[in-house]
């Protein structure tokens, strides 16, 4: 119990703009745990899921393919089952079709990560700010109490403690931040693949048709 006070007394010696470092590192903490969960629902192992639709796609079977997409979990075979179900419709732009799907997903596993960055840069910049005021604040005492030392230095101890939260807060932020691009960066990746994969067998339909 003496822990937590001692926390909520440093807490309110950070002055106001600890209140907004607070609700930054919510955000970020709510961001985080949001992005987790949504980025281990997209994943899937997109080697296994190669292997079952390839054979498929070889036959040209399409419907089979799109059923196989809508059955595994994953952002990859999401966009396949919405490009197998343009080729199925006999969409003339396939390519065009795929990069717009693409597009789509790519957005909705960014969504949010933006907020995260701007946390990052935000949350120094609040510390430092509210560094300035105890520091106004101190040499205000100091006017004040001419020939008391112990009062100004008093409160640049606790000036100090507003920008130690707003680095912390930035540090926690950047390692969530380059954790889920990391993360993104492999989702990407899937993705690309399997409308590479699509693409390369509606092309090679689309050629045996013609002859």
């Amino acid at each position: 119990m003496s822990f937590i006070a001692e926390c909520f007394h440093i807490f309110q010696q950070g002055g106001p703009v600890m209140y907004l470092l607070l609700a930054c590192s919510l955000l970020a903490a709510t961001i985080g745990v949001e992005r987790f969960l949504y980025y281990r629902k997209m994943k899937a192992d997109i080697h296994d899921f190669t292997e079952k639709i390839t054979p498929l796609l070889e036959r040209a079977d399409w419907m089979a393919a799109g059923e196989l997409c809508r059955q595994t979990q994953g952002i990859a075979a999401m966009v396949a089952a919405k490009g197998i179900g343009h080729i199925q419709r006999g969409c003339a732009n396939i390519e065009s079709v795929l990069e717009g799907e693409a597009s789509l997903a790519v957005a909705s596993l960014r969504a949010n990560l933006n907020h995260l960055d701007t946390v990052v840069t935000i949350a120094p910049l609040l510390g430092l700010l509210g560094t300035v005021i105890g520091m106004i604040s101190s040499f205000s005492v100091m006017n004040i109490k001419a020939g008391q030392p112990q009062a100004i230095t008093g409160g640049v101890g606790e000036a100090l403690i507003a920008t130690a939260t707003g680095l912390c807060v930035a540090t926690v932020a950047m390692l969530l931040y380059s954790y889920f691009n990391h993360r993104l960066d492999d989702l990407i990746t899937n993705i690309e693949k399997t409308c590479l994969l699509l693409l390369g067998y509606a092309k090679q339909e689309k050629c045996h048709e013609i002859a």
